[in-house]
């Protein structure tokens, strides 16, 4: 074991590591060179920890880049965590195995001499280690000098500020706003919409902030003509909308009822009943977190007398009503209204329109399978999520909602089938991506399990108490 290094002598390294790198990329160095650089100012920083600061990297972002990587192959990810990678970078004695050594250098572009896990065999052939990946899969660790480089993805950083940025530079051109900038804020709000499950809910508010404040600015100029006016009200409208929906999933819910009520009464100022009635139905669902159940079902009648035939009221009956009906053990009724939104799906030659604003397939089926817990159905719930869980894909918002429900269901016979699925999630899905619905859902089934003698039950109680808050107690999000 190498000798201990101080909590402060630590984040020294790092930002030295950082100011290294950062002179590295004026002089135009390639990702090797840098962590060469950093070796040699920082004796103490082995080849692993070098080449992940050459990239600017944190060991939680490694972890997502690994996890990618198997489930682009199509495989199950393992369970690489924070301490592993720790203890490779820093302990000698301690090393990752062959498919690990082979998924970081994947991830990193290197080679696993360039990051010190060459293994004894490749000291004597001189080759590098070709092994195989779980389920068959052949693989190499070899990369292509320079091919990090090489590569630009499409980013959280990038994607989102640029929207925002569009439509900043369009209200420049036209600070008292025009047909052309209500074009743009529809277009950044459809594209919040459609992103809405790609990033983390935090970077998301402050980006759909940023874009209102934008539209806010131009409105009390005073100076915009009415059709204008009306379509950026809309606009503000929907993003408050989008807000509201983001602060409940990030367990904000009074600021939640706050944007909420802001978007009810754009919606009713600009004529949108959809605006309208969503956000009334997303009233709802806040009223039923905090099991204001009455207050829920009032927001949920008055969402369907609002909402547009089709898709709009198909939502508003399964979204608010259903699931405000089931919470108040009326069950008659919870049918009626789950028959009421088959039939206003059946009559919309749209079918199921995408967008956070629309529904989907998997959010119905998994209303239901959260309907059929809530009024003792299992079985019924345990198909139904099944149901929404073959339609989402994996580690997405989604899929973690629906394996958790479908969890809940298995918790009274499969108790420790129940464990496993919800560790699943926590291994695929990040703290800062797991809602505070999923959470919820989390915690029900934790203390459904409670003094059950059943294989992994005790791994996840440890998991969700160690499970990092979405907000801290200094108003810090998870990252």
């Amino acid at each position: 074991m190498a000798a201990a290094i101080t909590r402060s002598r630590r984040a020294t390294i790092k930002k030295e590591a950082a100011g290294i790198r950062m002179r590295c990329q004026r002089e135009r160095l390639d990702t090797e060179q840098t962590a060469a650089a950093i070796r040699r100012a920082l004796p103490e920083v082995q080849q692993l920890e070098a080449w992940r600061l050459a990239l600017g990297w944190s060991r939680s972002e490694t972890i997502t880049q690994v996890k990618a990587l198997y489930v682009a192959d199509g495989l199950l990810p393992r369970s690489l965590s924070d301490p592993m990678l720790c203890r490779w970078e820093h302990d000698p004695g301690e090393r990752p195995d062959r498919e690990y050594t082979v998924m970081l250098c994947r991830a990193y572009g290197a080679t696993a001499t360039q990051l010190g896990l060459g293994h004894p065999e490749q000291v004597l052939t001189g080759h590098e280690l070709s092994t195989v990946i779980r389920y068959g899969r052949p693989e190499t660790d070899t990369c292509h000098a320079g091919a990090r480089e090489m590569v630009v993805q499409m980013t959280t950083a990038a994607g989102l500020p640029a929207v925002r940025e569009s439509l900043h530079l369009a209200l420049l051109a036209d600070p008292h706003g025009s047909s052309a900038v209500t074009e743009l804020a529809d277009a950044a709000v459809e594209h919040y919409a459609l992103s809405y499950s790609k990033h983390p809910a935090y970077l998301l508010f402050e980006e759909v902030r940023a874009a209102r404040r934008l539209l806010t600015d131009c409105l009390v100029t005073g100076r915009v003509t009415a059709p204008v006016a009306q379509d950026l009200h809309r606009n503000v409208g929907w993003l408050s909308a989008l807000l509201g929906n983001l602060a409940h999933h990030l367990d904000d819910n009074t600021g939640a009822r706050a944007h909420l009520a802001t978007a009810t009464a754009y919606g009713t100022r600009t004529d949108d009943a959809r605006l309208t009635a969503w956000s009334l139905g997303a009233q709802s669902m806040v009223a039923r977190a905090e099991n204001r159940y009455e207050n829920a079902l009032a927001y949920a009648e008055r969402a369907v007398t609002h909402a547009p035939a089709g898709l709009p009221r198909a939502q508003a009956h399964a979204w608010a009503e259903l699931t405000s009906l089931a919470g108040l053990g009326r069950e008659r009724e919870a049918d009626t209204a789950l028959a009421a939104a088959g039939r206003e799906l059946e009559a919309d030659p749209n079918g199921f329109a995408a967008g956070r604003f629309g529904f989907d397939a998997a959010e119905y089926t998994l209303l239901q399978a959260e309907t059929a817990i809530v009024l003792g159905r299992h079985e019924q719930a345990r198909s139904t999520a099944e149901a929404s869980i073959a339609v989402t894909s994996p580690a997405t918002p989604g899929w973690a909602a629906a394996t958790l429900v479908l969890a809940q269901a298995e918790a009274p016979t499969q108790p420790g089938d129940a464990a496993h699925r919800a560790l699943d999630v926590l291994d695929r899905v990040p703290a800062a991506r797991l809602r505070s619905s999923s959470r919820v859902r989390l915690a029900r089934l934790d203390h459904a399990l409670v003094n059950v003698p059943a294989a992994g039950v005790e791994d996840l109680h440890e998991r969700v108490r160690a499970l990092a808050p979405l907000i801290d107690n200094h108003g810090n999000a998870s990252t």
